[in-house]
């Protein structure tokens, strides 16, 4: 899931997130996605989304700190989510458990959306997923998310390896357009006439395959 920064790429700090910042990028991307139309979808109540999405959102940045990469800047304002593999992740232990604690009467609605992602998530091919790319409001339109993706774009340059994401909504899409991503298929399909657009990005650098491995340099640019 990804939102959108419309600045062009200014020059920003890129660092690797560590245990401690799990809490507040959850906050951060609570904020940042709370009004998107998937999320209005998953939970339309206002107060209970608010009260649901910090600890839903901790389990994203948990599981990409364990099997991938989260990336921000210095003072904490966005997150961008990377985990590598070569088709959907498998949910880690008690996930479901934890889903239905944080999500109540709204549980069928986040495992219909788990499911429509896993069933559009490309297989066969290692890539690097970007599961969410989310910057705090009030620092939107700043080039953070931007350079976010250029800064993990220029690893993946050099490995050869593609990348896969799914845009929130079609103005999202046409974003992504612009930094070399192309639709992947039809878009995803959820209630109430919500869509996503699965897209992927082929390495315009590079003559083989990535093989997973992190740019030691890729810690702070």
């Amino acid at each position: 899931m990804t939102t959108r920064d419309r600045a062009g790429c200014a020059r920003h700090q890129i660092v690797r997130v560590g245990h401690a910042d799990i809490g507040v990028l959850s906050l951060v991307i609570a904020e940042a996605f709370f009004s998107l139309a998937v999320c209005r979808w998953l939970i339309p109540d206002e107060p209970a989304r608010r009260a649901a999405f910090p600890g839903y959102f901790r389990l994203y940045v948990e599981h990409a700190i364990t099997d991938g990469l989260v990336e921000t800047t210095p003072d904490r304002a966005a997150a961008a989510l990377w985990i590598p593999g070569d088709g959907p992740g498998t949910p880690p232990d008690g996930y479901t458990g934890q889903l239905a604690a944080l999500t109540g009467q709204h549980l069928g609605n986040f495992l219909a959306f788990d499911e429509q992602l896993a069933r559009h998530h490309p297989a066969g091919t290692f890539h690097h997923h970007l599961a969410i790319l989310a910057v705090f409001p009030d620092r939107q339109g700043q080039g953070i998310g931007t350079a976010l993706l250029h800064a993990h774009h220029a690893v993946l340059e050099d490995q050869g390896t593609p990348a896969y994401l799914e845009a929130s909504d079609n103005h999202t899409r046409r974003l992504y357009l612009d930094h070399g991503y192309t639709d992947r298929g039809s878009p995803i399909e959820l209630a109430d006439g919500v869509q996503m657009y699965p897209m992927w990005r082929d390495p315009l650098t590079g003559s083989a395959p990535g093989d997973g491995r992190f740019a030691k340099d890729h810690q702070g640019m």
